[in-house]
């Protein structure tokens, strides 16, 4: 059977809170997390501090972590930000949120679609000149709450030319604002991931508790075996709108593989603590 991938994102949980969580605090975290066999860790970004406060000390917590074989992740909006990103030998990839959706492009990166695809393609040159992976998160994914077209159609043109193009080969599709349902979810991986069989989808999907397994299970069931994910639904694009839903519960995850008898690659102990441990970070 083919291995999933956990991807979590104390990133994602932490971006949009108001009360700064200390520097120490987060490393203490992010180093329970290391230890839990995680694929990957969306850890922080670096990005202008105007605008994402709560990360503006990435840099620092990159710096404590401590040794493990999960990969790290962080954020970037623009060639600056992946500048100061691909510094850092620990860091393994760059993530950078690209819309199909124009108006939450600007809000979210103040960048058109257009401005936004050069950007990338910027940032690709990046990452390949520092032996970094990129993953090209999709927002608005799975809907379009602005009244703007949205259709699974441009979706699978955005991945095309982005893989086509851009030599994209990692991206999450992202339902930014909780608009998927299990059909839309398995519909579009079902068309996305025989359709561009080099590129590996992942399923970043904000969500609330009740219907986190029916999706998580419509994405597996259509092809998909990267998972984002945070522990207790924490967190969400402050960029969207106040009435967000979370992130897709990992613990919620953790128990459908379980219940399916599909293998996690997950330190159920290690978990337990980090789990523990987030009702501190998160009070």
């Amino acid at each position: 059977m083919e291995q999933i991938k956990l991807i979590e994102c104390p990133r994602d949980a932490m971006q949009g809170l108001v009360d700064f969580i200390p520097t120490q605090t987060k490393i203490e975290y992010i180093n329970k997390l290391l230890k839990c066999g995680f694929h990957t860790i969306d850890f922080g970004s670096f990005v202008s501090p105007k605008a994402i406060p709560q990360l503006k000390d990435s840099a620092k917590v990159i710096e404590s972590l401590e040794p493990s074989q999960t990969e790290l992740l962080a954020i970037v909006a623009n060639e600056r930000g992946a500048v100061d990103a691909a510094a850092f030998d620990r860091i393994d990839y760059l993530g950078y949120p690209f819309s199909v959706s124009e108006q939450f492009q600007k809000s979210n990166t103040n960048a058109t679609i257009d401005e936004s695809f050069s950007r990338v393609e910027t940032v690709k040159e990046i990452t390949d000149k520092n032996n970094k992976g990129l993953v090209l998160y999709l927002s608005m994914g799975f809907g379009n709450p602005y009244g703007e077209r949205w259709s699974p159609d441009i979706v699978t043109s955005w991945c095309e030319k982005l893989h086509s193009k851009l030599d994209i080969n990692i991206l999450a599709v992202s339902d930014t604002i909780g608009a998927a349902d299990q059909n839309i979810v398995n519909s579009l991986f079902e068309t996305l991931i025989p359709g561009l069989p080099a590129v590996e989808f992942g399923a970043h999907l904000h969500t609330v508790p009740q219907n986190a397994e029916e999706l998580l299970e419509a994405a597996y069931n259509a092809g998909c075996r990267r998972f984002d994910g945070a522990i207790r639904g924490y967190g969400g694009c402050p960029m969207a709108k106040d009435t967000l839903t979370g992130n897709m519960p990992t613990e919620k995850m953790l128990e459908w593989f379980e219940k399916n008898s599909i293998d996690s690659g997950i330190d159920r102990s290690a978990f337990e603590i980090a789990l523990k441990n987030a009702d501190a970070v998160f009070p």
